[in-house]
């Protein structure tokens, strides 16, 4: 069993980050990342760029998945 420490810990360290603040942000994008944002590019018929960084993918990621209508789930 999880405490109410563990469980507030947990959803404080999943908390979205901005990109532009991450140590690692700089480095080349992951695989993941370019696996998904290359099927992305594909469906939103965008081009796709193989050369950004990890949070550059990620801000990527995010526009494209408004313009497929991938990640977040529609309210209703």
């Amino acid at each position: 069993m999880t405490d109410k420490a563990t469980q507030t810990h947990a959803r404080e360290s999943n908390m979205e980050k901005d990109p532009s603040t991450w140590v690692t942000g700089d480095e080349p994008m992951t695989g993941a990342q370019h696996s998904y944002l290359k099927t992305l590019s594909e469906e939103a018929k965008e081009a796709f760029d193989g050369s950004l960084t990890k949070a550059q993918a990620s801000e990527r990621i995010e526009e494209l998945q408004a313009i497929t209508g991938r990640g977040e789930p529609q309210k209703g």
